[in-house]
């Protein structure tokens, strides 16, 4: 087993693949301890898959994880966690737009003893408008509804202690959360300012859009974390306070018709009904928080189905064994 596990997504980079994989050889060997380099290709349509199974065939130390069709980052991220094998994995970007060069401050971090190690774009290089001010009013937010103090979540660069990424289940695009996540288990996280550097190649593959789906993934992870294990606490709290303000209405309704005789339905037949709903209401909450209950005794006991699958493995075998290129 490697000590460091490099881990890259591709997404149709033809451009940099070759670049990127030589400065972090060089970067690796400088270091000194062994290492791995885990290249994932998302899907690509150009010839990224095609240069990475070149590269594969003469370095026994690189990894090829080639996705059947693109699932997107947080499911490449998914896979080549799965498939790396070292003590401590970082992970960043394959457009060139995360230096190589600092590397080695990321795993001084976790030699320390921590557990997350997160890059942080202290100048940021986008545009001001449509990048920064909603890039920044998203980690903002982030930073106070998850409780994990640091300043930007968005970067994938980022370095991990094996047990711990490894307990982070992965979907949708939930890698931007993943110090959130590891907060719940009791990671020790901090970060390090990193280079925000110009893509030299190639055509970004972020939008203002993506900025805006971070905040229906905030509701998410603002919930998972503070009732993933309690969800009836949540829902049921909810159904009990709709109950209680049915019921109260009801009460008040019946105590006019008992004792002023009115016609309730006609003076009152918005308020009956407004009571019916705020009831059923509550009765449906506390039946989804029973549901919820029922899926938490089963979290620890999943199938875990990974969310990408996998078209074939890559890696040269080391000397002195028969085959040269090694297809799983």
């Amino acid at each position: 087993m490697s000590k460091y596990s490099i881990v890259v997504p591709f997404h149709n980079e033809e451009d940099s693949v070759t670049a990127l994989y030589d400065r972090l050889k060089a970067v690796m060997e400088g270091v000194g301890d062994s290492f791995e380099l885990v290249f994932v290709d998302d899907g690509s349509r150009d010839r990224t898959y095609k240069l990475l199974e070149e590269i594969a065939a003469v370095d026994s130390r690189v990894l090829v994880v080639k996705l059947r069709r693109n699932f997107g980052q947080t499911s490449a991220l998914a896979a080549g966690f799965d498939h790396a094998q070292g003590d401590f994995i970082l992970a960043m970007d394959g457009d060139l737009q995360h230096d190589p060069d600092e590397i080695p401050l990321f795993l001084e971090k976790l030699e320390e003893g921590y557990d997350v190690v997160s890059g942080w774009r202290k100048e940021r290089i986008d545009n001001f408008v449509m990048r920064r001010i909603p890039s920044r009013c998203a980690n903002w937010l982030m930073a106070k509804l998850s409780g994990v103090d640091i300043h930007d979540f968005g970067t994938t660069y980022k370095a991990y202690r094996r047990e711990v990424i490894h307990n982070i289940p992965l979907y949708g695009e939930m890698h931007r959360f993943i110090p959130a996540l590891a907060s719940w288990y009791g990671a020790s996280i901090c970060e390090i300012p990193i280079k925000n550097v110009h893509r030299e190649k190639g055509k970004s593959h972020y939008g203002i859009s993506r900025t805006f789906r971070v905040f229906f993934d905030l509701m998410t992870i603002r919930f998972l974390l503070k009732y993933m294990t309690r969800p009836m606490h949540f829902f049921g709290g909810m159904g009990a306070l709709s109950m209680l303000l049915g019921g109260a209405v009801s009460l008040l309704l019946a105590a006019l018709k008992i004792f002023t005789h009115q016609h309730v339905m006609d003076e009152h037949g918005p308020l009956f009904v407004i009571a019916g709903v705020l009831i059923l209401a509550g009765i449906q909450m506390l039946a989804i928080g029973l549901l919820g209950e029922l899926q938490v005794r089963h979290y620890h006991t999943a199938t875990h189905r990974a969310p990408y699958a996998v078209d074939r493995l890559v890696r040269m075998r080391a000397p002195g064994e028969a085959s040269i290129l090694h297809e799983d």
